[in-house]
């Protein structure tokens, strides 16, 4: 029977990154994926341009119900590593808002950057594998690939959450830490966009396609500023995927859509100003036009400033800096970019990603209950996670 030091199922960001940490320490490595393709998330990130850092990762970046567990991971490979490997590969990038690293040419840079890291160290690859069975045999694992049996001393699973089904997305990594009795906390969609409940959905329709490139989403005590895009079946846009993973049913979140210019205060200058002026006139160089005469029919503000009266000004403010909405709920893991929840991180080291009750099972990346915020920060975990536990594979 062929036998490993260390088998890794699912060659994404973390189990890529996982392998060639481990295969640095001359540890015997394979390197699983059911995928014909490898690092399918990274190709596809930043519009195929990959988001592969943030040069501002801090734990805050991230949401768990442990909120310490990725602490110690950050610190020991923070984004500066990665960055480091990146330029000593000599892939020239940028840096986009808010501290978001892109490629400046092709993602594929990026897996082409691992895949050559992963050969230097003698990291053995094989994809459209099947995992048939894996089991616990005294000290070591048996895990049945493709009807071989192959041995090895450490196990980690790095298969990621149910985000983007399309690209291969499973539970497998869930499956697998309830088959060895880990607690797993329910998954759900993260980052992703929001559907709107069908008479707002009505209301909104001729929105569908309008954007606003800075507004303030509130939900839980959390607010992003960020680009927010009307959809054909409720709201999207950078702030909302940021603001949907703290979202729950049935909560209420809050946008303002003009987060530095307080519309009452204008509204009722210019009407003392100029009130003969046309309120659409107006709000239509601060706002699109079509929001614009969206929200002056919602407060039926219609017509010149000196012909509307001061509460209905206000309504119209209020529906600008302060509109209160339920949404009905996501587009769910097709449309979604990462998976909250995951494998408690009680489970887990967080020193070294191996289970506190099966010695020599580990597990990383986005299986893990830990999901970063949009922008670079998944990856950051990615790498993280995977380098860390590399080191004690």
């Amino acid at each position: 029977m062929k036998s490993f030091d260390v088998i890794i199922i699912g060659a994404g960001a973390a189990g890529l990154m996982c392998a060639i940490s481990a295969g640095k320490r001359g540890r015997k490595v394979l390197l699983v994926d059911h995928s014909k393709n490898i690092g399918e998330k990274i190709r596809i990130s930043g519009g195929g341009r990959c988001n592969f850092i943030n040069l501002n990762v801090t734990p805050n970046n991230f949401l768990s119900q442990n909120s310490n567990f990725c602490i110690s991971a950050l610190k020991r490979f923070t984004q500066r590593d990665f960055i480091n490997l990146v330029e000593k590969h000599k892939i020239s990038y940028h840096e986009k808002t808010l501290g978001q690293l892109f490629c400046d040419n092709s993602s594929k840079q990026i897996i082409e950057m691992l895949l050559a890291e992963c050969q230097k160290n003698d990291v053995e690859i094989r994809t459209e594998i099947k995992v048939e069975k894996i089991e616990k045999k005294d000290e070591d694992f048996l895990v049945t690939i493709n009807q071989e049996n192959i041995g090895c001393k450490s196990l980690v699973i790095a298969t990621g959450g149910l985000s983007i089904p399309k690209i291969g997305a499973t539970d497998f990594g869930y499956k697998i830490a309830k088959q060895f009795g880990l607690n797993v906390i329910s998954p759900i969609p993260g980052l992703v966009p929001l559907v709107l409940k069908s008479d707002l959905l009505e209301e909104t329709k001729n929105l569908a396609g309008v954007s606003v490139s800075e507004v303030t989403v509130t939900c839980n005590k959390k607010t992003f500023k960020e680009a927010i895009l009307f959809t054909h079946k409720g709201l999207s846009g950078p702030v909302i995927l940021q603001i949907s993973s703290y979202w729950e049913k049935n909560q209420a979140i809050t946008i303002n859509f003009t987060p530095k210019i307080d519309i009452i205060s204008v509204l009722l200058e210019e009407k003392s100003r100029n009130s003969k002026q046309d309120i659409s006139h107006l709000l239509n160089p601060i706002l699109p036009k079509s929001l614009v005469n969206y929200f002056i029919e919602k407060s039926n503000c219609n017509g010149f400033l000196a012909e509307i009266s001061h509460k209905k000004l206000k309504d119209l403010a209020n529906f600008i800096n302060n509109w209160q909405i339920i949404p009905e709920n996501t587009e769910g893991f097709a449309k979604a970019e990462v998976t909250l929840g995951g494998i408690d991180t009680n489970e887990i080291s967080s020193k070294t990603f191996e289970s506190k009750k099966i010695l020599g099972l580990f597990f990383i990346g986005e299986v893990i209950d830990v999901t970063g915020h949009l922008g670079g920060y998944n990856f950051g975990w990615a790498w993280s996670s995977g380098f860390c536990a590399g080191e004690f594979v």
